[in-house]
This record gives structure tokens, sequence and C-alpha cells, in this order.
């Protein structure tokens, strides 16, 4: 059985850092995309980055273009997103997801994933 773990959310101050973790389990994830996705307090759940588990292409949302930086530790089966230049508007609800053959231009479709993280809360206070 697949677990996505998220760990590492907090409060932290706008212009400041924090990088999330999410620990995959249960089967192999070679062919699979990891993906974050978040969702703020009334609104719809929306991609954030992703990356492919071989060969680590990534994709990001614009907003967060520049900010953050998606990374994998293959040996150790963890996902990291690295969040800098943190804004209010960042605060929400962030998921971990997995997913296998995902093309890379469907990389920001949630449907595409198959399994899902119980969530990690960010809070960005101005």
């Amino acid at each position: 059985q697949v677990h996505l773990v998220e760990s590492g959310g907090g409060v932290v101050q706008a212009g400041g850092s924090l990088r999330i973790s999410c620990a995959a389990s249960g089967r192999s994830f070679r062919n699979h995309a990891l993906g974050w996705f978040r969702q703020a307090p009334g609104k719809d759940r929306e991609f954030t980055a992703a990356i492919r588990w071989n060969g680590g292409d990534t994709s990001y949302a614009d907003s967060v273009k520049g900010r953050f930086t998606i990374s994998r530790d293959t040996a150790n089966n963890m996902v990291y997103l690295q969040m800098n230049s943190l804004k209010p508007e960042d605060t929400a609800v962030y998921y971990c997801a997995a997913g296998s053959g995902i093309i890379r231009s469907s990389m920001s479709s949630g449907s595409q994933y198959t399994y899902w993280g119980q969530g990690t809360q960010v809070t960005v206070s101005s």
C-alpha cells in the first residue's frame, strides 16, 4: 500500500524560507511523477511543482517559479519542496501526490495523480 507522508510545515514570516518533505513508501516510484499541490481556504486545489522520479525533470506553477525548488532523493524515497521568498498568498495546505505514466505536459493536472498524502499546513504571516 502506498503511503505519502508530508512533514515540515509551519508558520514563517513573509520573505522567509521553509522546506517541506514527503516520505514515499509502498512501491517503486520508477516511471512516476511526484508532485506538490496546495489548497488555500476557500480556494480550489492548485498545482505547485512536480518532478519525474526518473531523470528529475521538473515543472512549476508560474506563481512559484524562481522561488520554489522541488527535488527528490531516490535512495531514500523522499521528495522535497524548498520554498524561498515566501508570501502570505503561499499560505495553504500542501499535499504530496504520486502518479505513474504522467507525460510532461500533464504533470500539472491533479487528476493524473493516483496517490495523495494528508497534507501539511504552511502559514506565511505578513
